[in-house]
């Protein structure tokens, strides 16, 4: 408790990267939610980790002591994607929320096992769309939504990094590589300005010599939507660092760069060209981890429906789920219509103060997914 305001207290799963760097420090941002406990099966980071924030550590096998302790009240789970499930089903069957990092799990079936145990236990699911909560995301998506740009026609993005094969990532098969890794945020976003769901998709795969990763390392995706309208995204795990989204209307074309990561000096940008010129909007960086902790502990704390909920995560689910059927057969896959209920609303962005984050060297007992 910190004075009057209640606080949502987070254990955080697994204290990997993503929740060292990111999620542990961005918490402390927050007004509505502390840190209570860390999940974890390594001993060093239960001494030193939990130690450096003053909190329990619980080992995997207490996972459901935890859940049934009174010492937490959400959960924030940031395993590998194929550990998602079972984790989220156990914590939202006991009543407790849940934020999950994106994708929901590794396959659509798992994916509808988590909304099923939702449902059972009444308790909110949100999915880590951290982007939903970034200003300059949710004008671009607002401003696509209200006809700013005309029509939408296209869509084209890149996504690459060059990851080390030793990381988790680099050997968990498809549903650790870099279609449901990095492409989640190309497709999340196109989803979100075109404000329609893909009706086709189609995929291409290749693996790069002398690398071991055990999937296509550089994927490049087509999607169809309604409207006549086309989008397509290229990731890679073997490449250097590239970033960037393409969207073109008939009124104004727009390219965002810096569009999908995070970072104490990564500030949203993106130009928008029409015929009378091209304009620049370019916003601070803020503090992504702390900014969906602190709208999920809003939603918990005012009893509200969180936008990026189960149903949001579904839908990016089974787009990655058809490209995995795609770069094995070779065709294109066609997805039945579907339409979300939700939308991100303007309200959602949030301008919290970045959090100082942990290099790669600093971290405990991980192996960095930079090559």
């Amino acid at each position: 408790m910190f004075g009057h305001k209640k606080k949502i207290r987070y254990a955080v799963v697994a204290g990997g990267q993503i929740s060292q760097q990111a999620f542990m420090p961005g918490i402390g941002r927050t007004d509505n939610s502390e840190l209570a406990a860390l999940v974890t099966g390594d001993p060093v980071k239960a001494e030193q980790l939990a130690g450096a924030y003053k909190i329990k550590a619980w080992s995997y096998e207490e996972y459901d002591t935890l859940l049934k302790s009174g010492e937490i009240d959400a959960v924030y789970i940031a395993t590998p994607n194929f550990r998602h499930t079972p984790f989220a089903v156990a914590a939202l069957e006991a009543g407790i929320h849940v934020l999950l990092e994106k994708p929901m799990a590794s396959s659509v079936e798992e994916a509808e096992q988590i909304l099923a145990a939702q449902k059972r236990g009444g308790a909110k699911l949100m999915v880590a769309y951290r982007l939903h909560h970034e200003p300059g995301t949710v004008e671009m998506v607002t401003r696509a939504r209200n006809g700013d740009f005309g029509e939408l026609r296209a869509f084209s993005s890149v996504f690459a990094q060059n990851v080390a094969e030793e990381n988790s990532r680099g050997h968990n098969g498809y549903w650790g590589g870099p279609v449901p890794d990095m492409g989640t945020y190309p497709l999340n976003a196109v989803r979100n300005l075109f404000g329609e769901e893909p009706i086709s998709v189609q995929a291409v795969g290749t693996k790069t010599a002398g690398r071991g990763f055990n999937f296509h390392d550089t994927v490049a995706v087509t999607l169809r939507f309604p409207k006549e309208r086309v989008a397509q995204f290229t990731v890679s795990y073997a490449t250097a660092s590239a970033e960037n989204f393409t969207l073109v209307g008939t009124e104004a074309t727009i390219h965002a760069s810096p569009c999908f990561m995070f970072g104490p000096k990564v500030g949203i940008s993106y130009t928008e060209t029409t015929e009378a010129g091209s304009k620049t909007h370019s916003f601070d960086p803020v503090e992504q981890f702390g900014n969906e902790t602190q709208y999920f502990s809003d939603c918990i704390l005012n009893d509200r429906e969180p936008e990026a909920n189960g149903e949001e995560g579904l839908m990016d689910m089974r787009v990655l789920a058809a490209v995995e059927k795609s770069l094995e057969s070779g065709e294109a896959v066609v997805l039945p219509a579907a339409q979300r209920s939700g939308q991100i609303q303007p309200d959602q962005a949030l301008k919290l103060k970045p959090a100082k984050e942990p290099s790669e060297d600093e971290l405990i007992s991980v192996i960095p997914q930079s090559a």
